[in-house]
């Protein structure tokens, strides 16, 4: 087995990137905000997912290659977001969804028969057979000097549903979720 992928999405329900190598893999370190200072809304994260978020040497956060302070990006994303929306630094360990760190696999990817960006998995490992993944939970992964716990599998979400790439709902991916792989598919680490 090795790691064939390293993801990052900077921004939480933005698209992407993905990375060469990596000394620390976590994510989710900003999110946009309203005006009155609420987190958005899951119905509109869809065209928020057609951005490309990418983090700069300095750490901070690009959207599709601009600063995120750029004002056209701000027009963009007010379109989306709504007026006054902000991007926020969130250094809490509530900014996560469950946990920091999402690992997949080529054979889990390969059952699941769609693109494996829709899980938006941090880690890809290849050469698994099938999904043992799945009796991974409570174990340990070592790649390198580093050492990754395992809690438990994922419970999928309507993000699924939305091709990373056309932003075509498909309400099926997440039914095929739930019938095939009981609603949990790749690893919280």
């Amino acid at each position: 087995m090795y790691v064939s992928q390293i993801r990052r999405y900077p921004v939480k329900s933005m698209g992407g990137e993905k990375l060469e190598s990596a000394s620390v893999v976590g994510d989710r370190w900003f999110t946009w905000k309203t005006q009155a200072g609420d987190s958005l809304l899951r119905e509109r994260t869809r065209e928020l997912l057609g951005h490309r978020a990418t983090l700069d040497s300095s750490g901070e956060p690009r959207v599709d290659g601009l600063q995120w302070t750029d004002p056209s990006l701000l027009r963009k994303v007010e379109e989306i977001v709504g007026s006054g929306a902000r991007l926020v630094r969130d250094d809490s360990p509530y900014r996560f969804d469950v946990l920091p760190l999402l690992v997949a696999t080529d054979g889990a990817i390969a059952a699941f028969a769609h693109d494996g960006k829709r899980l938006r998995p941090n880690v890809i490992i290849d050469e698994v057979h099938g999904t043992s993944e799945r009796s991974w939970p409570s174990q340990r992964l070592h790649i390198g000097n580093l050492c990754i716990g395992t809690r438990d599998l994922r419970t999928r979400c309507v993000m699924t549903t939305f091709d990373p790439d056309t932003l075509q709902k498909d309400r099926r991916v997440l039914r095929e979720i739930v019938e095939k792989f009981g609603g949990k598919l790749a690893l919280n680490c």
